[in-house]
């Protein structure tokens, strides 16, 4: 595999930035695309790819990671998430601060970006976690997309569930703010409501929609209060879109996994607590409307929240089996399949999974197939099936709750960078990505 600096790709059917598709060439030096023509005159030096048949897509951003390191590398680490990130066609990832330490200061923010520098294989960026403590932190550690603050579904200090401690937050500073909305309290009564009830089912009764409402109207309404920068994390029920859609600052964003889009209430009953997640999946009524609010542009983009366990952790029983589900292997190929299922286009998917990251975040140069832009590209094949297998996934956790399902849009070959990560099954672990910037 080579990791030359100059990269021609031949006859790819191209994405281009206004959505349209021509068939051509994209030539790559120094990290950048230096040019995108329907055809392109023999490069000295430049290493070729034949992508005739395939499409070529921005790499994907992925918004919301649990990567686990520090702390708790028995469930993923930087290095094996990155070789998965690869083997999807995620070229950049922005992690979430519930590792161990929690990252929570300057010092917790640099050792992530000092890892990452020597592991990942893509482009990486680190959220500070908020406590009740270290609103300095928030203010001034750099570099970050955000402040990460849990509303509910979390314990210790990175749960913040009083609104005054949160008005706190949002009254200084201007850092965007990214919240995982659901109602502690709510949460707390619930789970005395169902208690001894062991059916991981059960998960998405405690952890309601009006749990997720509640929360979501507070942080909108903090948001408003100060004209705060805002995002809502994993957006999972009915009722949040159609809040959204009645009152949304131009300063708001929103994202949902392809799991609360593809998966419902009833995958309880064939994959168990595999399918147990916060906030919990919901009803197919929730799906149509998610589906709908995205497409529409009320739910700007698409996140994994990949958060993989053991399958020995899965196996514990509800409610002692953790939440959460690995996906950055399967979301490209996940959405790429709906999109030759007519639920929408292959350029709303490079949309929703490139380009409106990079502009929600601030992320320069990325997101497009354009000269100027970083090369990070992927190369899919929308023509060819094949199942979601276990024993083929590089996530440290080896499963997925999408097993067995048959995708098209698998990546063919990634770049991060002008170099080939990821090509025909094989990871070049040789290659790194480099820390994101936000302007």
């Amino acid at each position: 595999m080579s990791s030359s600096k100059t990269l021609l790709i031949r006859r790819a059917r191209i994405i281009l930035p206004n959505g349209e598709l021509m068939i051509g060439d994209v030539l790559t030096r120094d990290r950048q695309i230096v040019e995108v023509a329907p055809e392109i005159s023999q490069t000295a030096l430049a290493t070729e790819i034949d992508a005739e048949g395939l499409t070529l897509l921005p790499g994907v951003i992925d918004p919301q990671v649990h990567f686990r390191e520090p702390g708790l590398e028995h469930k993923e680490d930087l290095f094996t998430a990155s070789c998965a990130c690869a083997k999807g066609g995620v070229t950049s990832f922005l992690e979430m601060p519930n590792t161990r330490p929690l990252t929570t200061t300057q010092q917790a923010l640099d050792d992530k970006l000092e890892r990452a520098s020597h592991k990942s294989l893509v482009n990486y960026g680190f959220f500070i976690g908020a406590t009740a403590e270290n609103l300095p932190d928030l203010l001034l550690a750099k570099p970050t997309p955000g402040i990460k603050i849990f509303m509910g579904s979390m314990h210790g200090q990175l749960l913040i569930d009083g609104e005054t401690a949160l008005e706190a937050i949002f009254a200084k500073g201007d850092r965007l703010i990214a919240v995982h909305a659901e109602d502690q309290a709510r949460i707390n009564q619930r789970r005395q409501e169902f208690a001894n009830i062991h059916d991981p089912a059960v998960h998405s009764q405690i952890q309601d929609n009006q749990a997720a409402m509640l929360a979501t109207q507070l942080a909108l309404k903090l948001s408003q209060k100060y004209q705060r920068r805002l995002h809502i994390l994993h957006m999972s029920t009915a009722e949040e879109a159609d809040l959204l859609r009645q009152e949304k600052p131009s300063w708001v964003t929103a994202e949902v996994t392809p799991q609360h889009l593809l998966l419902n209430t009833s995958a309880y009953e064939t994959i168990g607590t595999l399918a147990q997640m916060n906030p919990p999946l919901r009803s197919p009524h929730d799906n149509e409307v998610l589906w709908q609010a995205l497409r529409d542009g009320v739910i700007d983009f698409i996140a994994t929240d990949h958060a993989p366990h053991t399958l020995e952790e899965k196996a514990q029983e509800y409610p002692n089996s953790p939440s959460g589900m690995p996906g950055v292997e399967t979301s490209l190929a996940l959405m790429l399949t709906a999109a030759m299922q007519g639920k929408c286009t292959v350029a709303e998917v490079v949309n929703w999974m490139s380009k409106a990251v990079a502009v929600a975040y601030g992320i320069p140069n990325k997101g497009a197939i354009a000269p100027g832009y970083d090369a990070d590209l992927v190369l899919v094949d929308l023509n060819t099936y094949r199942p979601v297998q276990r024993e083929e996934l590089l996530t440290k956790c080896h499963w997925s709750p999408f097993e067995g399902w048959n995708l098209t849009g698998w990546a063919k070959t990634t770049i991060v960078g002008g170099e080939i990560v990821y090509d025909k099954g094989q990871v070049n672990t040789q290659v790194r990505g480099q820390a994101l910037t936000f302007l």
